[in-house]
Formats: structure tokens, sequence, C-alpha cells
């Protein structure tokens, strides 16, 4: 086929290494490490613990760290990206094997947490992967900011401040809080 493209498929080496490793995705038929900084992972266990705190109580949600990668991209099959936090009901996670090592159907809530360090190209390309094949709600975390921009599949975008209340919308309707929780004071 003249202008079709190939993907390179991920050796058994280049799986483990995604498997094992948070912040190792594979796209575009390579290996990729996400940016981290101390205050990003700081406010990534900040909204895990808040969305815990409900997902627990609602017993219908399951909350993922940075370790889950989804493999559920309809453009490469290959392609394994993890959010750095994310949420999946739990309904729709009967019947997958819970051995597997990647999840196979998109989250429900796909959580980034801004690094000084992240490349807006990258971010962007990362929102539109998402939004391209159909993750309903994307929340984008700025620590520098103590902002939240929120991505809707239905194209509808926002931004809320500190002073703004944040919700889990459909994937963990009894979750909220001010935005501002998610940005603890450093410890001094």
């Amino acid at each position: 086929m003249l202008g079709a493209q190939r993907v390179a498929q991920p050796s058994a080496r280049d799986l483990a290494r995604v498997r094992d490793e948070a912040g190792v995705e594979f796209l575009n038929g390579q290996i990729h490490e996400k940016p981290v900084s101390i205050r990003s992972k700081i406010v990534e266990t900040q909204i895990v613990c808040l969305l815990m705190d409900v997902a627990a109580q609602a017993k219908s949600t399951q909350v993922f760290t940075a370790s889950m990668g989804y493999r559920c991209f309809i453009d490469d099959p290959s392609k394994v990206r993890k959010p750095d936090v994310s949420i999946v009901r739990s309904v729709r996670l009967h019947g997958h094997n819970e051995n597997e090592s990647f999840i196979r159907v998109r989250p429900d809530l796909a959580i980034e947490i801004v690094s000084r360090s992240d490349l807006a190209a990258e971010l962007q390309d990362r929102i539109q992967d998402y939004l391209t094949n159909g993750f309903p709600l994307i929340w984008v975390v700025y620590p520098s900011l103590k902002t939240v921009t929120i991505f809707r599949l239905d194209g509808m975008v926002a931004t809320l401040h500190e002073k703004d209340e944040i919700t889990g919308e459909s994937a963990l309707p009894n979750f909220r809080c001010k935005v501002a929780q998610f940005f603890p004071e450093p410890a001094k």
C-alpha cells in the first residue's frame, strides 16, 4: 500500500519495560518516558488519596496510578499510554483478566499532572490521543498555576481555579472538592 504507515510492534522486552515502569509508554513504535517532578508526584498522590476516599465508599470505581497502562487505542493497537491517575468504573472491568498488564478499555477519567519539563506539543498530543479514542473526561492539572483544565468528549473545555469546585461527573459521581485541595503546601 502506497503511503500507508506501518507502526512497529513492541518487543517482549519493550512490553516488559512499559508494564513494569511507571511513566514509560509505547508510542509510534518506540518507548517514551514521561517527565515527572517532585511537585507533580506530590499533587498526584494528593489526587489519588482524595479520589480513593470516595471510590472506597462508592465501591463502584477503581482508581489507578501512573503504573497502569491503557492499550485501547483504535488508531494504534500497540500503543500504551499511562495517565498519571485514572478511573474506571468497576462494571466496565467485568470480564477482563485481572492478571493482564494493561487495561484494554478507555478510562472514564484520565488525569495528567503537568511537570515543568513537559513539552506543550507532547501534552497536546496526549490530550488529542485521549479525545480521538473516546476518553470521555480528561483533567489536566497545572501545579504551578493551581488550575485544572477539563476536556470533555463533547468538545467542552473549562478551566477551574483554586476556589472552584471540581466534581467526578459520571466517572465518580459522589466526588467533589475545591481545586485547592489538589495542591498541598510543600513541607517546610
